[in-house]
Parts: structure tokens; C-alpha cells; sequence
């Protein structure tokens, strides 16, 4: 069941980014190779950071982190009734700061998890690239949004 629960969300996440990337190359496509690198970069460092910390130092994020994602839904969900541009561009910016600190979590859970004995490696790789993912939307949206401002002015 949770199988088919991953497949089915990443499909919809899936379409849901096909007409992101296709927005974002009509303002301007030079954003995608820009988001990719610098969420390359942003994630190989906060991974490298976990890996290089005190064991099990970032594990006490995951409820933190839990809770700041639910905050973010609910601020979301409002968002949608009072459309409001800056709540929506501080909601971007605050998923973009947890998705980071959640590569680091995520990171040391699976050390951890792996020094216990469990070897499953591809959910482990599959929480790393959903991780990976959220940061390069964050970006592609974070970037877009100052594009256009510029070219606006």
C-alpha cells in the first residue's frame, strides 16, 4: 500500500512539474541548468554536513521539521482561499529552508538506519531524490519569480 501511495503522488508530482519546467523555460530557460547546479551544490553540502556531524546530532529535527511541514500546509491551504502573493512566496522560501534541513535529517536516518542493519537502500535513495526534488522546485520558483520581477522593472 505504501508503494502505490509513493508511485501515485510522485505521478501527480510528476505532471505537476512538467508545467512548472514548461513555464520556466518560456521566462526563461537558462533557470533550469541555474536551479540544478546551485540545488546540486546546496544538497551535497547539507549531506556532507550531516555525514560530518556528531552521530545521531540532527535526528531530533524530524519532529521539528514534521511540524514546520504541517504549519506550511495549513498556511498553504489558507493561502488558497486569500490569495496572497507574498504568504505564497514566504510559503516557497520556508519550504525551501525545511526541504535543506530535511537532507540532513534524512541523511543521518539513514546512517543510522544502515548501522542497525537495515539495507534497504532504495527507499533510503528514494528519500534522498524526493528531497532533491523539493529543493530544485523551491529554486525553479524562487528564480523565476526574480526574473520575471527584473524583467518587470
Amino acid at each position: 500500500d505504501y508503494q502505490k501511495a509513493v508511485v501515485s503522488t510522485q505521478s501527480t508530482g510528476g505532471l505537476e512539474s512538467s508545467y512548472l519546467i514548461d513555464y520556466v523555460i518560456k521566462v526563461d530557460p537558462s533557470i533550469i541548468v541555474t536551479a540544478f547546479v546551485t540545488t546540486s551544490v546546496v544538497f551535497v553540502s547539507f549531506s556532507l554536513s550531516a555525514l560530518y556531524a556528531e552521530r545521531r546530532s540532527m535526528l531530533f529535527l524530524g519532529s521539528l521539521l514534521t511540524t514546520a511541514l504541517t504549519g506550511l500546509l495549513i498556511l498553504s491551504f489558507a493561502n488558497f482561499f486569500f490569495r496572497v502573493p507574498s504568504l505564497a512566496l514566504f510559503s516557497v522560501y520556508a519550504s525551501l529552508v525545511i526541504s535543506c534541513l530535511f537532507v540532513m535529517y534524512d541523511t543521518q536516518l539513514i546512517v543510522e538506519k544502515k548501522l542497525q542493519g537495515q539495507n534497504d537502500f532504495i527507499w533510503h535513495s528514494v528519500d534522498l531524490f524526493l528531497d532533491f526534488i523539493i529543493i530544485f522546485k523551491n529554486l525553479l520558483v524562487i528564480l523565476t519569480d526574480k526574473e520575471k520581477k527584473r524583467r518587470k522593472n
